[in-house]
């Protein structure tokens, strides 16, 4: 019995991540080229589910050309602010780092 359970258990990891990759930023061709909005179409809650899945995409980047961690052509600060903020809740945040070290 917890052979299978290994098996389901990877299997669920490896689901998680084709999921997760699923959804990555595309990859950046138009990088130096201008929007001709002015503002891409990709704004804070982008940004926030850029920056949380931003751990799978990177390693998916470094094999393949077609996925970027980054959106180019986004609004900007708000963009940013999203990315941030879901970095930080992928990774604790300083909230996790602060607990971690009082133990």
């Amino acid at each position: 019995m917890p052979r299978r359970r290994q098996v389901l258990a990877l299997a669920g990891v490896v689901g998680v991540v084709l999921l997760l990759a699923a959804c990555a930023p595309g990859a950046n061709d138009v990088a130096g080229s201008a929007d001709p909005t002015g503002a891409g179409p990709y704004g804070f809650w982008w940004g926030l589910w850029h920056g949380v899945i931003a751990p799978v995409t990177f390693v998916v980047s470094l094999f393949s050309d077609t996925v970027g961690v980054y959106e180019i052509h986004n609004t900007g600060g708000w963009y940013d602010f999203g990315f941030l903020a879901g970095l930080s809740i992928t990774f604790g945040g300083p909230g996790g780092a602060a607990a971690r070290g009082r133990r």
